[in-house]
């Protein structure tokens, strides 16, 4: 069995500090959560950030600005930079931070009712973000909320878009997007190439149950509060490591080792960019 490969989902697009007051914001805070994350054993800080007035953000600046903060702490992990963005983003808009060429980036590959908003994500929009990461050397991780997602990653991978090792993140409880079952999880298994790595993000109280198994199975996982604000029933989590060192006593349970950095960069097929 690989080694699990722990991601902090440590802010989203679309909680604030009204919702709960221990979200990471500015980038000093950011950097800080990245680091304890790190810290406890996330191999992985999958990145949204936002505009001083709070705002989210695609902007390559806001990314720089965040990214620099990060390695200012001496935290290793690898930065994946989301080009999902918020669902009124244009691809555009959503593409900002692939100009910085990361080593790592989410790749959204289908349209889903979102809450109250659809979240679009056109055969064009998903080319042209392939194609740029492509050209800018960066990993791309397939974002799956339905079956149809697997395909239409595969028919990236046709073409010639994206090309070697093959990620997935399944992401399971969005409100209008499939549900987060443990039946589910292994259908959307059984769906993708034998070779291909996966992880499952579990939206809500979910997180927890469907990293349990992952973790169990072989898989990966991802935790933080962008998926999920409590550590239990009504009570918040305060800090994005707090997740973090859950899954990894889990794992500790089922002897199953936590890939450091160095080895989720082996593991997922990328390249290290800086130093």
């Amino acid at each position: 069995m690989k080694k699990l490969i722990i991601t902090a989902a440590i802010q989203g697009a679309e909680l604030t500090k009204e919702i709960t007051p221990y979200l990471p914001v500015t980038p000093e805070e950011v950097a800080i959560e990245a680091k304890r994350a790190w810290e406890e054993g996330a191999a992985v800080i999958h990145l949204h950030v936002r505009e001083p007035d709070g705002s989210p953000s695609q902007s390559t600046e806001r990314y720089r600005e965040n990214i620099d903060a990060i390695i200012s702490t001496g935290c290793d992990a690898i930065i994946q930079v989301s080009t999902g963005g918020a669902v009124h983003m244009t691809a555009q808009e959503r593409g900002g931070p692939l100009k910085l060429k990361p080593e790592y980036a989410t790749l959204n590959t289908g349209s889903i009712n979102f809450g109250q908003d659809v979240f679009i994500n056109s055969v064009a929009i998903m080319e042209e973000l392939a194609l740029e990461m492509k050209k800018g050397g960066v990993r791309p991780e397939f974002e799956v909320y339905e079956e149809g997602h697997i395909h239409n990653a595969m028919a990236l991978v046709r073409k010639g878009l994206v090309t070697g090792q093959l990620n997935f993140d399944f992401v399971l409880g969005v409100p209008g997007a499939m549900a987060p079952t443990v039946k589910n999880l292994f259908h959307l298994i059984d769906a993708i190439p034998h070779e291909a790595n996966w992880t499952v993000s579990g939206i809500g109280r979910d997180e927890l149950i469907l990293g349990g198994v992952a973790v169990f199975i072989g898989g990966n996982v991802r935790v933080g509060m962008e998926d999920n604000i409590y550590y239990s029933k009504g009570v918040l989590a305060k800090s994005n490591s707090e997740l973090v060192a859950r899954i990894v006593r889990i794992a500790k349970e089922f002897d199953r080792d936590v890939a450091n950095p160095a080895e989720a960069r082996s593991i997922l097929g990328i390249e290290r960019k800086r130093a």
